[in-house]
């Protein structure tokens, strides 16, 4: 079996993290968006605004990109300053090998030494694969909202999921 790694994102991950979410954009209910979003969308992912945005990558033998996470405003009001949503997307070639439980706890990790209190994540559904994920890495799925998004003339329901990080251990922590 391959030996994954997980590190801060950099600009030359960029399109390769473009092309993992541009194929779920094409192909999947993953997400929501309908056209692969422009590169100043990634550079923003990558830059950052607030302490607790992060973009993770997992990273192969030769350091290319197979996968990553990131974390994002929950919502734009002050309040939620310290809750963030966070999102995961891996190439189909690492899905099942266990890259998931490796980079998403890296994220969480790095979130809670940036001292955010609060993950939030959503799934659209079904997604099992997507919602063992987030069980196995802490999250508690907290409430269902059916019908939220029409994708490829199919309505699609969504599933949230939180975890609090507090007290979490950050030994793997990926700091920039």
């Amino acid at each position: 079996m391959a030996e994954y790694a997980t590190r801060s994102a950099n600009e030359r991950d960029l399109p390769r993290i473009a092309a993992i979410y541009n194929h779920a954009v094409e192909h999947s209910l993953a997400t929501f968006d309908l056209e692969p979003p422009d590169a100043e969308y990634w550079r923003a992912r990558l830059d950052g605004e607030h302490p607790g945005d992060h973009l993770l990558v997992a990273v192969d033998e030769h350091d290319h990109a197979v996968g990553y996470a990131y974390s994002w405003s929950f919502r734009p009001r002050p309040a939620y300053a310290l809750t963030r949503e966070t999102s995961i997307y891996l190439d189909g070639s690492v899905r099942g090998q266990g890259v998931g439980r490796m980079l998403y706890p890296a994220l969480l990790q790095t979130m809670a030494i940036s001292g955010v209190h609060t993950a939030i994540a959503a799934v659209a559904l079904p997604n099992p694969a997507s919602e063992r994920l987030h069980v196995a890495c802490g999250f508690t799925k907290v409430g269902e909202f059916k019908e939220v998004g029409n994708k490829f003339d199919h309505w699609v329901d969504m599933a949230f999921y939180q975890r609090m990080l507090v007290n979490i251990p950050t030994g793997d922590a990926v700091l920039d």
